[in-house]
């Protein structure tokens, strides 16, 4: 017999999505936030911070490949790749895939992300110990305005734009992470569903045009997150994701990202485009 147990996420004032839940397997409020690990019958182990889905073994995937290897297979000497956030691990388990990573570093504000992660998702947090990988339980925001011209990758692996993640989404931090780039380097951003986060996505697009000179959005399918449809934006000093030769897009091992995929990712539905208008 199924439990009646059910965890709910208010994705707005007016949707919301639920999953009913086999066990809780952790609970806690951290320093920074509420996190919850649940075992659910559709999507598996997922977690939880304040309420709000952050990943599932069912899904993971998708969003983890897609905001690391768009930009590591668009610069073409990714060596040092830095990730703000991303306690989970799940993109650094891709990072360290590519062939030319020399370095992943992550920083991440809340130590428990991490702790727990390797504990109840060793899938996602699968590179913590890969010899690339430095982690540091640190605040994001201080680490780019301290490392300048480091970096050839950026990836912004943030929550929503509330509580511990609000100052990730803003201007001066987009100016901090262009010059914590090296002179042809790559960050990129979750930008939220372009269904129900339009102005978020379009007041993102407008700070990153005003510091990088070429920045795009691209788009995966991602069921557990509002509206299934999800965004990330990127943003280059030098390198267009579009023009990159499919020949020199590394083979490592994916479930959704693909050749094909890379380029598109960025061919826009009309709606999502005029978002820009």
């Amino acid at each position: 017999m199924k439990s009646d147990l059910w965890i709910t996420e208010k994705q707005t004032e007016d949707l919301a999505i639920s999953f009913r839940v086999k066990k809780t397997l952790h609970e806690e409020q951290t320093d920074f936030q509420h996190l919850a690990l649940v075992d659910t019958y559709e999507f598996g182990r997922m977690l939880f911070l304040d309420n709000c889905v952050m990943t599932s073994i069912k899904d993971e995937f998708v969003y983890h490949e897609m905001i690391s290897l768009v930009a590591l297979n668009t610069h073409p000497n990714p060596e040092h790749v830095l990730v703000i956030g991303g306690g989970d691990g799940g993109a650094i388990r891709e990072i360290v895939k590519h062939p030319k990573v020399k370095t992943a570093t992550l920083v991440e504000i809340d130590g428990r992300v991490i702790e727990t992660s390797k504990e109840y998702l060793p899938e996602i947090a699968a590179a913590f110990d890969n010899p690339k990988v430095t982690v540091l339980v640190d605040d994001g925001i201080k680490h780019i305005q301290e490392n300048k011209n480091k970096y050839d990758v950026i990836l912004v692996d943030s929550t929503d734009p509330v509580g511990p993640a609000v100052g990730l989404f803003a201007s001066d931090f987009y100016k901090n992470v262009y010059d914590a780039l090296r002179e042809d380097g790559i960050m990129v951003a979750q930008s939220e569903s372009p269904f129900m986060h339009q102005d978020l996505i379009k007041g993102i697009h407008n700070d990153l045009k005003h510091i990088f000179p070429l920045v795009k959005l691209y788009l995966a399918a991602i069921p557990t997150y509002p509206t299934g449809l999800w965004s990330f934006t990127l943003a280059s000093k030098k390198h267009d994701p579009q023009k990159v030769n499919p020949e020199d897009i590394a083979d490592t091992n994916t479930r959704y990202y693909n050749k094909n995929i890379h380029f598109a990712a960025f061919v826009l539905p009309n709606f999502a485009a005029e978002i820009f208008k």
